[in-house]
C-alpha cells in the first residue's frame, strides 16, 4: 500500500510558518528559499497558502495527486494548493457554508495558473454525469476565452491578466456544479490603442492574424503582417513559448463549448477586425479662411469625408494656469487596479488580523496585544478620496464657450476662479472630465456628467467587497521569486518586499499568538437546535439527555419523512395511471372519429366521381362537334384566301420575282450546306481537330461558330461519360502537369502511367493486415520507397502509406511502423530537375515531429506521390499548403545536422541508374544519367 507524505515526514524546511523557530524576517525568507530550491513551491501560514511561481512545469498536478488530497485533513499531507481547494469544497458541500478563494500577488506571481489549478481540482472531485460534465467543461473552457480578450504580454509577465475576474460557481446539495457567473472588473481598455515598450496588445489580435485561415482573413479584409496595423506593437509581437496560431484554434473551440453560436463567433471576430482597422485611420487638418478647421478621413470606398470643428470653441482651455497630470508613471486604469488590490489586502487584514485581535481583546486583556495590533489596524488605510475627487467634475464637451458665458451670466460681477482640471484621454475621442468654478460667495456651479469610470469601478468594487464579506474566505498569496521569469532563481530582496506588503510576517505572529484550534460555543449547541426553543441557546442540563432527545426526534422526523414520501409516491403513481387513462381514451375517440370520417369521405368521393364523369363526357361531345364546325370553316376560308393570293401573285409577279428567286436560292444553299455538314461530321473524340471546308465565302463566320459550338458540345458529351473516380484521376494528372511540366525531366515518362494509388495491395495482402489496421484513415497511396541513409547514401526499402492526415513509413518485411508524421507538420517537399526519383519531406520547425528530422526518399512514382501530397494540403480544412521546391541543390535536416543534397549529370558506375554517394558530413552527391 502506498504511504502518504504527511506534513512532517521528510519535510524540507518548515511546511507551516507558524512552527518556524526562531521567527524573524531572515528565517522566514530563508525557509521559503530552501523549499523553493527543492521544488517545494507551497508553504502554509495556518490555513493561508503561500505559492511561489516556479517558472517551469512540475509533476505535482496529476490525477494521482488529486486522489491523494481528496477528502483529507488540511494538515495531514504536505502543503499543496489542492489541500486548500479540497478544504473549501468540503466545507461548502458538508457544512453548507459559502466559500470564496482570494488569490493575490504581483503580476507574474502565478495568480492565473493558481486559479486554473483550483478549478481543475474542483472539477475532478465533484460528481459525474452528462449535464455535470457539460457545466464543468464550460467553466474550465471559459479561461482560454477570457485570457484571449483580457490578457497580454507585459514586461513582467508573458500572460498578464489586464482585468479583475470574479467567478461565482453555484453548487447543488450534492456538491455538483450547476452553473457559474463570471464578473469582470476594469478591463485595461487603454492597452488597445497604446502599449508600453516591450509589451503587446491583447492576445486575441495576434491570435487572429496568426491562426485564422486565409479564407477567414479574406472575409475580414485582414492581412497576416503585424506591421500593417498601428495598434500592434512590433518590438514584442512574437513571444517565445506562445503559439498564437494554436491558441487561436483553442479559443475557437472553447467559444463553441462555452455556448457561442457560429454567427456570434463571426460577429466577435468582425469586431476585433474593426478595431484593428480603426487604428489605421489618419486625421489630416486643413485650415480654412472662415474660422473652421476641417478634419478629413477616408471611408472604405476611398472617398474623403469631412468633419468640421470650430476653432474658437476650444479657446477656454488655453487660459488654464494649473494642469495636474494624473499618475505620470501609470495609467488611470493601472491606478484603479492597484486600488482594487489594496481593497483585497484590506479584506485580508480585516478577516485574518482584526478578527483575531478582537477575539484576543474579548478573551485576554493584554497590553502587548493591543500595542502590536494597533500596527495591524494601520494597515487598513486605503484611502479612496482621490476616486471621489476624480468624480467631482464639470463636463465641457459640446461647446465650452457656452458654459463659460453662462457662468458669467449667472455670477455677473463676481470673480470666477478655476481650481482644478483633470484631462483624461480615451481611445478614437477626448473627454473633459473636471472643471470646477468657485466664486467669491463660495457658490459652485457644477454640471454633472454621466457615471464615470471611477464611479462605476467604485460601485462594482463595493459590491464585490460586500459579497466577499458574506463568505468564508480562503487565501492564496502568490509570490514571484525573480523579475527574469526564469527557473531556479530566488531574489531575496524581491521576495522580502512582497512578503512585507502582503503582511505575511504579521499573519504568522497572529497565528502563533492565538490558539491552534477554537470551536465557537453556539455551533456546539447547533446540534440540538431541532429539539425545542427552550433548549436553544440556554440549555444547562446533562448532555446524554439531549442526545437521547435528539435521537428520538430524528426517529420521528424519519418516520414523518417516510410517510410523506410514501404518500407522494402513491399519489404520483395514481396521477400517472389517471393521465394514461385520459390519453388512451383520447386516442380511441380520435381513432373512432377518424374512421367514421374516412367512410363518409370515401362515399362522397364515389358520388362525386360519377357526377364529374357524366359532365366530362357531355362536355367532350360538345367540344368535338364545335371542333368539326371550326375545321370546316377553316378549310373553306383557306381555299378562299388561297384563291385571292394567287390572283394577287399573278398580278405582281414580275415586280417581285427577283427577290423571291434570291431568297429561294439562299435558302437552298443553306439547306445544302447543313445537309453536307451532317454527312461529313467529324468523330466524337475531343482531340479530333478535323472539320469540313466551307463551300462559300459568305458562310465563313457562321462556319467557325458552328465548329466551336460543336467542339464544346462534343467535349460536354465526352465529360458526361466520366465516373467520379476517373474525374479524380484526370484532375490529379492535370495537377501533376501544372507542378512538373517543363520543370522536372522525369515528368514526360509519367504521363502515360495511370495513378493507381495502392501498389502493394495493402488491403488484400495478409502480410500487411496489421499495418493497415494501424492506419485510421483511408489509404490514398501505398508503395515501396527507398529511405536514403545519410551515412553512406544507400537506400533501405520502406512501405510508404499516405492518408488525408498523415504519412507512414514502415518496414517492408515486418510491416512495423518506423515513422508516422501528421501532414500538418509537413512544410515543403524538395525535388531536383533531373530524371531521378529523389525527394525530401521537410518538417516545420517547432512541430512535434521536427525532432525526428526530415526524410530523404527515392521512388519511381515520385510524380504521383508529390501530386497527392500537394492536393491533400490544398483541400484540407485549414489550407495547409505544402510548398514544392524544384532545385538541383537543397538542404535536408537530419536531426541536429543539415546536409546538402546535390544533383549532377554523369554516368554512374552501376550503369544507367541513379547513384547517391556521401562526399563529406555535409554533402550527399546524386549522379543522374545525362539525357
Amino acid at each position: 500500500m502506498e504511504v502518504k507524505t504527511s506534513l512532517l515526514d521528510n519535510m524540507i524546511g518548515v511546511g507551516d510558518m507558524v512552527l518556524i523557530e526562531p521567527l524573524s524576517e531572515d528565517t522566514f525568507i530563508e525557509n521559503l528559499k530552501k523549499r523553493f530550491d527543492h521544488n517545494e513551491i507551497y508553504t502554509y501560514i495556518g490555513s493561508v497558502v503561500i505559492s511561489m511561481n516556479p517558472y517551469k512545469s512540475l509533476p505535482i498536478y496529476t490525477a494521482e495527486k488529486v486522489e491523494e488530497y481528496r477528502n483529507r485533513n488540511f494538515y495531514e499531507l504536505s502543503p499543496h494548493i489542492y489541500a486548500l481547494a479540497d478544504e473549501a469544497y468540503r466545507s461548502l458541500r458538508d457544512q453548507d457554508k459559502d466559500q470564496c478563494i482570494l488569490i493575490t500577488g504581483e503580476s507574474g506571481a502565478g495568480k492565473t495558473e493558481a486559479s486554473k489549478f483550483v478549478m481543475s481540482y474542483v472539477a475532478a472531485v465533484c460528481g459525474k454525469g452528462q449535464e455535470v460534465n457539460k457545466v464543468k467543461e464550460q467553466l474550465l473552457q471559459s479561461n482560454p476565452v477570457l485570457e484571449a480578450f483580457g490578457n497580454a504580454k507585459t514586461v513582467r509577465n508573458d500572460n498578464s491578466s489586464r482585468f479583475g475576474k470574479y467567478m461565482d460557481i453555484e453548487f447543488d446539495f450534492k456538491g455538483d456544479p450547476l452553473g457559474g457567473v463570471i464578473s469582470n472588473y476594469l478591463l485595461e481598455k487603454s492597452r488597445v490603442v497604446k502599449q508600453p515598450r516591450g509589451e503587446r496588445n491583447f492576445h486575441i489580435f495576434y491570435q487572429l492574424l496568426s491562426g485564422a485561415s486565409d479564407d477567414t482573413l479574406k472575409k475580414l479584409k485582414l492581412d497576416r503582417d503585424f506591421s500593417k496595423y498601428n495598434y500592434l506593437s512590433l518590438d514584442s509581437a512574437t513571444v517565445n513559448g506562445l503559439d498564437d496560431a494554436a491558441s487561436f484554434r483553442t479559443v475557437r473551440n472553447a467559444m463553441q463549448i462555452v455556448g457561442f453560436m457560429e454567427d456570434e463567433v463571426q460577429s466577435v471576430l468582425e469586431l476585433v477586425a474593426a478595431v484593428l482597422k480603426l487604428g489605421n485611420i489618419e486625421f489630416k487638418p486643413e485650415s480654412r479662411c472662415n474660422g473652421f478647421d476641417e478634419s478629413r478621413i477616408k471611408d472604405k470606398n476611398g472617398e474623403f469625408c469631412s468633419v468640421h470643428f470650430n476653432y474658437h470653441s476650444y479657446h477656454l482651455f488655453h487660459g488654464f494656469s494649473f494642469i495636474f497630470l494624473f499618475l505620470q508613471d501609470n495609467s488611470f486604469e493601472q491606478f484603479i487596479i492597484n486600488y482594487c488590490n489594496e481593497k483585497l489586502q484590506q479584506i485580508f487584514i480585516e478577516l485574518t488580523l482584526r478578527e483575531e485581535q478582537e477575539e484576543y481583546i474579548r478573551e485576554v486583556s493584554n497590553s502587548q496585544y493591543m500595542k502590536t495590533n494597533r500596527k495591524w489596524s494601520s494597515l487598513n488605510v486605503c484611502n479612496s478620496n482621490i476616486i471621489y475627487v476624480a468624480d467631482f467634475i464639470i463636463v465641457v464637451i459640446l461647446n465650452p464657450t457656452t458654459v463659460y458665458h453662462n457662468a458669467e451670466n449667472y455670477f455677473s460681477g463676481l470673480l470666477i476662479h478655476l481650481s482644478t482640471i483633470l484631462v483624461y484621454i480615451c481611445p478614437l475621442h477626448v473627454f473633459c472630465c473636471l472643471t470646477v468654478y468657485h466664486s467669491l460667495l463660495n457658490v459652485v456651479y457644477v454640471v454633472m456628467a454621466p457615471p464615470t469610470a471611477g464611479f462605476q469601478f467604485r460601485a462594482s468594487v463595493g459590491t464585490l467587497m460586500k459579497n466577499l464579506l458574506t463568505k468564508n474566505p480562503n487565501y492564496i498569496r502568490c509570490i514571484k521569486p525573480n523579475d527574469k521569469k526564469a527557473a531556479h532563481i530566488f531574489t531575496d530582496s524581491l521576495v522580502c518586499h512582497q512578503a512585507r506588503y502582503l503582511g505575511l510576517m504579521e499573519n504568522v505572529r497572529v497565528r502563533r499568538a492565538g490558539y491552534a484550534f477554537r470551536q465557537p460555543y453556539e455551533p456546539c449547541l447547533e446540534r440540538y437546535k431541532m429539539l425545542c426553543k427552550q433548549t436553544w441557546p440556554h440549555w444547562k442540563g446533562p448532555l446524554f439527555f439531549l442526545e437521547e432527545k435528539r435521537r428520538q426526534c430524528l426517529e420521528d422526523l424519519a418516520t414523518l419523512i417516510q410517510k410523506i414520501y410514501r404518500g407522494w409516491k402513491c399519489r404520483t403513481h395514481f396521477l400517472l395511471l389517471k393521465k394514461s387513462q385520459v390519453v388512451v381514451a383520447a386516442w380511441y375517440r380520435r381513432f373512432a372519429q377518424q374512421k367514421k370520417y374516412q367512410n363518409i369521405r370515401s362515399s362522397a368521393l364515389v358520388v362525386q366521381s360519377f357526377i364529374r364523369g357524366w359532365k366530362a363526357r357531355k362536355l367532350l361531345r360538345e367540344l368535338k362537334h364545335k371542333k368539326r364546325c371550326e375545321e370546316a370553316v377553316t378549310t373553306i376560308s383557306a381555299y378562299w384566301h388561297g384563291t385571292q393570293v394567287r390572283r394577287d401573285y399573278r398580278k405582281f409577279f414580275r415586280a417581285n420575282a427577283g427577290k423571291k428567286i434570291y431568297d429561294f436560292t439562299i435558302q437552298r444553299i443553306m439547306q445544302k450546306y447543313f445537309m453536307g455538314l451532317k454527312k461529313t461530321m467529324p468523330s466524337m473524340s475531343p482531340v479530333d481537330k478535323s472539320w469540313p471546308a466551307r463551300p462559300y465565302g459568305f458562310l465563313d463566320g457562321m462556319h467557325q461558330d458552328l465548329r466551336r459550338i460543336f467542339h464544346l458540345w462534343r467535349c460536354k458529351k465526352y465529360r458526361s461519360q466520366f465516373t467520379e473516380e476517373k474525374k479524380a484521376t484526370y484532375e490529379e494528372k492535370l495537377a501533376a502537369s501544372e507542378l512538373f511540366k517543363d520543370k522536372k525531366a522525369l515528368y514526360p515518362s509519367s504521363v502515360g502511367q495511370p495513378f493507381k494509388g495502392d501498389y502493394v495491395e495493402i488491403t488484400k495482402n495478409p502480410k500487411y493486415q496489421k499495418l493497415n489496421s494501424l492506419v485510421e484513415d483511408k489509404v490514398l497511396l501505398a508503395d515501396v520507397v527507398s529511405k536514403i541513409n545519410r551515412a553512406n547514401g544507400k537506400g533501405a526499402p520502406r512501405i510508404f502509406l499516405l492518408t488525408k492526415k498523415s504519412f507512414v513509413l514502415a518496414d517492408q518485411k515486418t510491416g512495423q511502423v518506423k515513422a508516422s508524421v501528421p501532414l500538418l507538420d509537413l512544410s515543403s517537399v524538395s525535388v531536383s530537375t533531373q530524371s531521378d526519383g529523389f525527394f525530401a519531406l521537410k518538417l516545420k520547425e517547432g512541430s512535434t515531429s521536427a525532432a525526428k528530422g526530415d526524410f530523404l526518399l527515392s521512388s519511381d512514382r515520385l510524380i504521383e506521390i508529390i501530386t497527392k501530397l500537394h492536393r491533400i494540403g490544398a483541400a484540407s480544412a485549414d489550407r495547409n499548403q505544402i510548398n514544392i521546391d524544384i532545385s538541383d541543390e537543397f538542404l535536408v535536416q537530419f536531426k541536429q545536422d543539415k546536409v546538402c543534397v546535390k544533383f549532377i549529370q554523369g554516368t554512374p558506375k552501376n550503369g544507367n541508374g541513379v547513384a547517391c554517394k556521401r562526399k563529406n558530413n555535409r554533402l550527399l552527391e546524386v549522379s543522374v544519367p545525362s539525357p
